[in-house]
């Protein structure tokens, strides 16, 4: 038990920036939990829920939408955006495997990398606004959108990492080493169950866009790099939450 405790602590110090403290014992053993990245996820999704639902009975969609992209990389801070920036600078970059991949590890934003942020962060406020502005979906959706998104997103990252292979060493070496197929289905009914409570089968719908859009990033890497390093593995969090919370907002807007 005290194992499993400390693996989820080590988790939250992986994944957040809640100072909860963090230590490679706890990193060893979160790496033998990969499962707790959805449950984490969550967490932060309950979190940002709280943040959404107050907000939203005070101001305009347009202002609650920027507060909530705030808190979201308030509380996840900027590894997995900076993993996606890296991730757009290799898949921009032309040439060989080798270039591509020494793109992506310089330490520089590229071209690629600050389209591919601009797009995100575009696509999450929008669809973010989208959902809150649809006034049948408040005061309720909004937040209960965030729990789904933030957990999809988590398991995205479990996805990639289950079916990934790595790329070098490192912190992505590590966790794709470490994830088993058992992690994944772990993640996958922990994160239905999750899903299917605070929005239904809408939310199982959600948590599979969100998946595919994981595979997605998995087959674009495998093309471009040949394998999976930390900053897909990133850059699928971001895109996991984006898929989901865009399909939420399309949704949204329907008849």
């Amino acid at each position: 038990m005290s194992e499993f405790l400390s693996a989820l602590r080590a988790g939250f110090g992986f994944l957040t920036t809640i100072p909860v403290g963090i230590t490679m014992e706890g990193i060893e053993r979160l790496m033998k939990h990969i499962y707790l990245f959805p449950v984490i996820g969550a967490v932060l999704g309950i979190i940002l829920a709280i943040v959404a639902y107050g907000f939203s009975m005070l101001l305009p969609p347009v202002i609650v939408s920027v507060i909530i992209i705030i808190a979201i990389y308030y509380l996840t801070g900027f590894n997995h955006i900076d993993g996606l920036a890296d991730f757009g600078d290799g898949v921009a970059a032309h040439g060989t495997r080798e270039k591509k991949i020494a793109a992506m590890r310089d330490t520089a934003v590229g071209t690629g990398g600050i389209l591919f942020c601009i797009v995100a962060l575009i696509g999450l406020f929008s669809s973010l606004f989208s959902i809150a502005e649809s006034r049948s979906f408040l005061p309720y959706t909004l937040p209960l959108s965030l729990i789904v998104a933030e957990t999809s997103a988590k398991q995205a990252m479990v996805t990639v990492a289950a079916f990934g292979r790595r790329l070098h060493q490192g912190f992505g070496a590590i966790t794709v080493d470490n994830t088993r197929k058992s992690d994944f289905i772990i993640g996958m009914i922990f994160s239905g169950i999750v899903c299917y409570l605070f929005l239904g089968i809408f939310g199982i719908e959600t948590l599979i866009i969100s998946q595919l859009a994981g595979l997605l990033v998995l087959n674009t890497a495998n093309r471009h790099f040949g394998g999976v390093s930390g900053d897909i593995v990133g850059a699928s969090n971001e895109i996991g939450r984006l898929a989901a919370l865009l399909f939420i907002g399309g949704v949204a807007w329907m008849p």
